[in-house]
């Protein structure tokens, strides 16, 4: 192994409520791929916004190249050679390809901006990436996948030495995330040192030389990815064996819940039939961009319908509003919990609570005590871990984050429940208890409809799926008929 690029020992960080890093530590050499695993709110992204400069630890120090530094903001992390790539695409839409890349740092002449100066180096960074785009095009016009290689661009133009890739492959295509470890792999030849985390383990084991584990803020231990096994990192991780990673108990269908006749609507969905029954979990699967989340959106009036029929529990709806929708319990739990689940800044009470206020407002008087009732029980039935319920919503892990936003449907006991992409970023631990929580409605007679992107999922948990692509479903399977050729097939249909 070559030199040591980063040392990380004994860091500490604390949030009011919350020690997020209890002596965690991390190394990592130069031309290494070093993968960063843990339950939600092991600690993770805590430990690398420290090292990036967003948070300063309270205690421990940080080497890079062998010296002491103090990083304090992410310019100073920037000037170290340390590059962010977040989860979440951090560039300005409507600027182009080489204004993002040279953003604070634009190429003047004289008092004015060289567009052309800037256009042509930007051209050399997008090109050691493997992008052959113009690099005037605004950034708005490309895909997620070309976008996250703007944005590797941008780093390698700022000479970096370490390269933190945070969750890099969660709006991916398969075909966009070779591209992406192709470029991994090539940064690491040049010596780059590089940070991944991940919840797909096996994304880990694809592309990671070593796997940092953490567990409730501390570290657990480095291993070699090579000489171990899917069951040592889950072990590390929980602390526990994981026996029954998915939880289902299939039993026969009931009578129909939710029936969608040529459904047509936007750019997205064209002329889509389908059917959900009562005690039935049914998948719907398809590349990005197949119109999955807007087919179920238009179910609920959230996407744009311009013809079909939808029926649910006998009663036709297709002119009824969201709300009265949700009111008959037909909910949805969205595939983007920060965006359309959840307010970040209010606390996980309002939050929990704030789709069955009803349910403790009555005219004038509000009873705190029944709210605190709604909301203790969805805590607890799915352990959401929080020192209070009373804690804003944005401190919380990405995986108690969804947890909230299943437990806020959930209280408004929903007959059939839409799941989009319910497993998105979250850990093994917390993956198992949701795909409990959804064997157990499903045993309650409760419908579920789930819209997902990984297949071992969807073929371990659903009674049936619908298969789509170009907004088409283009063909329906059984469970008996699930196989990755068979599935693959049909999410690869072209027009």
């Amino acid at each position: 192994m070559s030199d040591v690029l980063v040392q990380m020992t004994g860091i500490c960080k604390s949030f009011p409520g919350v020690k997020a890093l209890d002596n965690a530590q991390l190394t990592l050499h130069k031309g290494e791929i070093l993968g960063l695993l843990g339950e939600n709110g092991a600690g993770k992204s805590t430990l690398m916004n420290c090292l990036g400069g967003i948070y300063k630890q309270d205690e421990g120090t940080i080497e890079v190249d062998g010296q002491k530094v103090e990083i304090n903001t992410v310019h100073e992390a920037q000037q170290l050679g340390i590059a962010f790539i977040h989860q979440e695409i951090a560039l300005v839409p409507f600027l182009s390809v080489a204004e993002n890349i040279f953003l604070g740092r634009e190429r003047t002449t004289g008092r004015f901006v060289d567009q052309g100066k800037m256009r042509e180096e930007a051209k050399q960074w997008l090109q050691m990436v493997g992008l052959d785009i113009d690099p005037g095009t605004p950034v708005n016009q490309l895909s997620i996948g070309i976008q996250q290689m703007v944005e590797i661009a941008k780093a390698c133009s700022l000479n970096m030495k370490l390269m933190i890739m945070d969750e890099p492959t969660s709006s991916l295509s398969e075909r966009e995330v070779e591209s992406l470890f192709k470029m991994m792999r090539q940064l690491r030849d040049r010596g780059i040192g590089l940070i991944y985390i991940s919840h797909k383990l096996s994304e880990i084991f694809t592309i990671t030389d070593r796997v940092c584990v953490m567990r409730d803020g501390g570290y657990v231990g480095t291993i070699i990815t090579k000489e171990s096994e899917e069951a040592d990192l889950v072990r590390m991780m929980v602390g526990r064996e994981l026996t029954n990673y998915y939880t289902r108990n299939f039993l026969p269908k009931g009578d129909v819940l939710l029936k969608a006749e040529n459904i047509s609507g936007g750019k997205m969905v064209k002329d889509c039939s389908f059917e959900v029954h009562k005690g039935e979990i049914v998948g719907f699967y398809g590349l990005v961009g197949a119109g999955r989340s807007e087919l179920l959106k238009s179910v609920m009036g959230l996407y744009p319908r311009s013809s079909g029929k939808v029926t649910f529990q006998g009663k036709d709806i297709s002119k009824m509003s969201t709300l009265d929708i949700q009111k008959m319990g037909l909910c949805l739990v969205p595939e983007n919990r920060k965006l359309e689940g959840l307010i970040l800044k209010n606390t996980i009470a309002f939050n929990m609570s704030i789709s069955v206020v009803h349910k403790f407002i009555n005219a004038l008087h509000v009873s705190r005590k029944k709210e605190e009732e709604i909301v203790n029980k969805g805590v607890s039935s799915l352990d959401v871990k929080t020192p209070s319920i009373h804690q804003v919503v944005g401190n919380l892990s990405g995986g108690n984050q969804q947890k909230v936003v299943i437990a806020k449907w959930l209280a408004a006991e929903p007959k059939l429940l839409i799941m989009d992409e319910p497993t998105r970023g979250v850990d093994v631990g917390a993956k198992a208890e949701i795909y409990k929580i959804m064997n157990d409605l499903v045993q309650q007679g409760i419908g579920i409809v789930m819209i997902s992107s990984e297949m071992p999922e969807t073929v371990n948990m659903c009674d049936r799926m619908y298969v789509m692509s170009e907004g088409k479903i283009r063909g329906e399977l059984d469970k008996s008929e699930f196989t990755q050729e068979a599935i693959l097939n049909l999410a690869m249909v072209e027009d």
